[in-house]
């Protein structure tokens, strides 16, 4: 392995509403929100951030899309799926359909962007 140029400080998502977006993932993860306002918001993890920048004209990507223009996703691991999905959908997420496989739920944030649920066993 070579040494690094940078180290991963933090992954932000465009969305309409950074704050809201925000809270819905410090749900999601547990992790704080630490700073919110001006169009920006940020979470803080265990080891890393997420950030969140409003763009009034933002159009979320599509799912399913069949030219692959999701941008990127997160895998969630969780220990139960059915409870997981339903705990998401009442913070504002909403499942797609069809769902494209018996281990996982593919859902949409409320910004729009997809995020899967998967069993934690899944990932040994």
């Amino acid at each position: 392995m070579t040494d690094p140029i940078a180290r991963l400080a933090m992954v932000t998502l465009d969305c309409r509403d950074a704050e809201a977006s925000a809270r819905f993932w410090s749900e999601v993860l547990g992790w704080e929100l630490v700073a919110a306002g001006d169009g920006y918001a940020m979470l803080s993890g265990p080891d890393h951030a997420l950030g969140f920048g409003s763009l009034p004209d933002h159009e979320p990507p599509s799912w399913p899309d069949e030219h692959g223009r999701k941008q990127f996703h997160f895998d969630l691991a969780v220990d139960d799926l059915a409870e997981a999905e339903e705990r998401c959908a009442a913070l504002g997420a909403s499942a797609v359909a069809p769902q494209p496989g018996e281990t996982w739920r593919v859902m949409v944030d409320p910004g729009g962007h997809p995020f899967c649920l998967t069993k934690a066993e899944n990932w040994g």
